[in-house]
């Protein structure tokens, strides 16, 4: 993620990136990965004058961040979009009795597609963070069949837009073979701990070019 100085960061998602953000104060970043990668980039590189922004909302999935694309992406003038999404477009319809169908998988590509089209428009770079669950409860077994579909659909569609890409589903996966997945997502297997939040904010910080 090229960074230069004046830049302003939006991130952009679902619960992962809100993290109980105060949606009263423009500025507030919430308190997980955006904050810190924010606190990582302020103090690395003060004479910036970088801004971050979060608009993270809780329960979203991928249609939500279209349709509130215009107050909370396009208006903001972005030149950096950091992009998590995915999950509750696979938790919301568990229960549902076209969970496993095909077309599911079809509306999820073609609504990631015309998020992608629309960020594009607006920001010179996007930076997309993978959908990711962990085992721990067990039940979160029985996602897989829906998530990794839409997980593959993501990283081809990361490529196709020229977008940078972390791969967090593959990487927390390998983290929770030498430790309890709980350690990182805590009880629910989807949202981080603050040790969770911290591997998030590294992988970003790790893409980082200043220009």
């Amino acid at each position: 993620m090229k960074l230069a100085k004046q830049d302003r960061i939006l991130f952009f998602g679902d619960s992962i990136t809100d993290v109980g953000r105060d949606r009263t104060d423009f500025f507030d970043l919430g308190k997980g990965f955006p904050l810190l990668v924010n606190a990582a980039l302020q103090a690395a590189k003060p004479e910036y004058e970088l801004e971050s922004l979060n608009r993270g909302i809780s329960g979203d999935q991928i249609q939500d961040l279209i349709e509130r694309f215009d107050v909370d992406c396009a208006q903001l003038a972005p030149d950096a979009i950091v992009l998590l999404i995915g999950i509750n477009d696979v938790w919301h319809h568990v229960e549902d009795a076209d969970f496993l169908d095909p077309k599911q998988t079809k509306r999820f590509e073609a609504e990631y597609r015309t998020l992608l089209t629309k960020l594009q428009q607006v920001t010179k770079t996007i930076l997309i963070l993978e959908p990711f669950v962990l085992h721990e409860p067990s039940d979160r077994a029985n996602w897989r069949a829906s998530l990794d579909p839409k997980i593959q659909i993501v990283r081809q569609l990361a490529k196709e837009f020229s977008c940078e890409f972390i791969a967090l589903d593959g990487y927390f996966t390998q983290l929770a073979l030498t430790s309890k997945a709980k350690y990182y997502t805590g009880e629910d297997g989807v949202h981080p701990t603050p040790a969770g939040h911290h591997v998030i904010a590294t992988k970003i910080l790790e893409t980082v070019e200043w220009v």
